[in-house]
């Protein structure tokens, strides 16, 4: 069942007044038109989407370093939406960020949509992944009945994550076959992550100051 106040917990609610970039990161053989990130990309101006050199060959070490270089070009603050194998790139690519292993951060990300993430146990062979506490908002949505993953291996990658987490229950690996086209609660989900541009700004400036009077 859904937690009603898993949105809450990953960030208040307040209003958007600065841009933000919407960077979509879809998983093994990519979204089709049809799926709820390309449906979600319609709806929110200037929505990216990151690419893959090849989407049938899953390699965890090539696809975050495509989400660096997405996060590196993005214009604006970004909200990350990723979908099954596409979560394991993303947080290994966000890991990989606070080692500061990647030249260049590029973008703020204010927060993280995952959905459906695929078991690491299923793409052994795509690398190793370490499941690390991630230093920005997040939210995990499982199902009850996904192929690729059981809900509790999903819960616990929520907890090593530090992320929210909400159970829809029976809806696959929540994608176009399950029935996932059009999907209002995923634009909430990322309109919410957006409004953290606010704290991010006003956390920004205020260590501004602190320099320029220390």
């Amino acid at each position: 069942m859904i937690e009603r106040n898993a949105l809450h917990r990953v960030v208040p609610d307040r209003k958007e007044s600065h841009p933000v970039t919407l960077v979509t990161v879809p998983g093994l053989h990519g979204s089709e038109g049809a799926h709820w990130q390309s449906w979600l990309e319609r709806q929110m101006p200037g929505a990216r989407r990151v690419q893959q050199r090849d989407w049938n060959a899953p390699h965890l070490e090539t696809w975050s370093d495509a989400v660096h270089d997405a996060l590196l070009h993005a214009p604006n603050p970004t909200v990350l939406a990723a979908h099954s194998f596409g979560c394991l790139a993303v947080a290994q690519a966000l890991a990989q960020r606070a080692r500061g292993a990647f030249h260049g951060l590029g973008a703020t990300v204010l927060g993280v949509l995952f959905v459906a993430p695929a078991s690491p146990s299923k793409f052994r062979s795509a690398g190793a992944f370490d499941a690390r506490r991630l230093d920005v908002p997040s939210l995990v949505v499982g199902s009850t009945n996904d192929p690729w993953i059981p809900i509790d291996e999903a819960r616990a990658l929520a907890q090593h994550w530090n992320s929210a987490f909400v159970n829809l229950g029976d809806a696959g690996h929540i994608n176009t076959a399950a029935g996932y086209g059009p999907w209002p609660l995923a634009r909430h989900i990322v309109e919410t992550l957006a409004r953290r541009i606010d704290t991010v700004t006003d956390d920004a400036l205020t260590r501004r100051r602190h320099r320029a009077h220390s």
